[in-house]
């Protein structure tokens, strides 16, 4: 065996939802900042994340996190969030996930009851606050970035569905929210691969029409994910998002949440002090809860809490011969989507 790169990584999921953590391999990425080096990946060189994600070393049910030197002081580590059609600037479970990580191998030093680890990310600093016992990171609770409405009730025009009320709000990243009582189908897993269909034709007519930007920051833009909501027989909040280029989150996904707590304040559903859980497509639970509120240029934005569970469940190296013609990765539309600009 000869290979000519190796990264160490650890597995690991929340809630479902797979969030490996490269722990060794990669010294650092350029940029000054953890956006710079997220915008470095998707406009410069996304090999790394080419050569994490896709098959043969990855597939397209996860996503991969590269772990990095902090770029602030106020830090304790930073990581950038990979997945099949760029990086992206924030994640609920993949930072559960990470905080789970970093914990339990040690690379953090674990403080019983309450470990805190401050993330750089970049949508800004998170913090993970975890609840420990004899070694184990029990749960991981997240205050979120503060999440705010962009726009309400935007009009949607779809191939099967006709026209869509959709609300496009900030969790952390830009989520378009589709309610499920306009389309007839329920959070099932039965009805997964119409709830991708869905989330990816309504993701792609909106960046499409639409110039969403951050109004604090210009490199955070665009629908990065679609998230349809529904609710259970007990009136339980369910959520389903779709990642690009086509596929359901398994947990109940941190940033739809936080956008998703961001619109119901907006339309006076919820108010500080209110908690509540928000399940997936497989059942699994976040916590949620509405810390206070704060304003980002003049809008008001609700400060989410999200609160979740990880487990570590393999650990393993990957790498590449010089002579492998697949040195970047492959991906093939059966499992990663058919849209021209995401299949590579």
């Amino acid at each position: 065996m000869r290979w000519k790169k190796t990264l160490n990584l650890v597995e690991a999921h929340a809630e479902g939802e797979i969030g490996r953590v490269v722990t060794g391999g990669v010294l650092d990425i350029p940029g000054a900042t953890m956006l710079e080096k997220m915008t470095y990946i998707n406009e410069v060189d996304d090999s790394i994340r080419r050569f994490c994600v896709f098959e043969p070393r990855g597939y397209a049910q996860m996503s991969t996190n590269l772990l990095l030197p902090p770029t602030r002081p106020d830090a304790d580590a930073g990581f950038i969030i990979l997945q099949g059609d760029q990086a992206h600037a924030m994640s609920g479970s993949n930072c559960i996930c990470t905080t789970t990580v970093l914990l339990e191998t040690g690379i953090l030093e674990m403080q019983e009851p309450t470990t805190q680890v401050r993330f750089d990310m970049p949508a800004g600093l998170v913090t993970a606050t975890a609840q420990c016992k004899d070694g184990k990171c029990e749960r991981v609770e997240l205050d979120m970035n503060p999440s705010f409405v962009h726009s309400l009730d935007v009009k949607v025009d779809t191939a099967d569905y006709g026209t869509l009320n959709v609300d496009i709000a900030f969790g952390g990243i830009f989520y378009a929210l589709v309610d499920c009582k306009q389309l007839g189908i329920s959070i099932e897993r039965q009805n997964a691969k119409k709830i991708v269909e869905i989330g990816c034709e309504v993701q792609r007519q909106l960046n499409k029409t639409m110039q969403i930007v951050h109004p604090e920051n210009d490199q955070l833009k665009g629908i990065a994910y679609t998230m349809l909501i529904d609710k259970g027989p007990d009136g339980e909040l369910r959520g389903a998002t779709v990642l690009p280029p086509g596929r359901v989150d398994r947990s109940p996904c941190g940033t739809g949440n936080s956008a998703r707590m961001a619109v119901m304040l907006e339309r006076g559903e919820i108010k500080v002090g209110d908690q509540y859980s928000a399940y997936s497509i497989i059942g699994s639970r976040f916590d949620m809860s509405v810390a206070g509120t704060t304003t980002v240029a003049g809008k008001t934005a609700v400060l989410p809490k999200v609160s979740g569970r990880g487990w570590i469940h393999g650990i393993h190296q990957i790498g590449v011969d010089p002579t492998d013609p697949y040195q970047q990765g492959y991906s093939v539309a059966d499992c990663w989507g058919d849209a021209d600009d995401l299949v590579r």
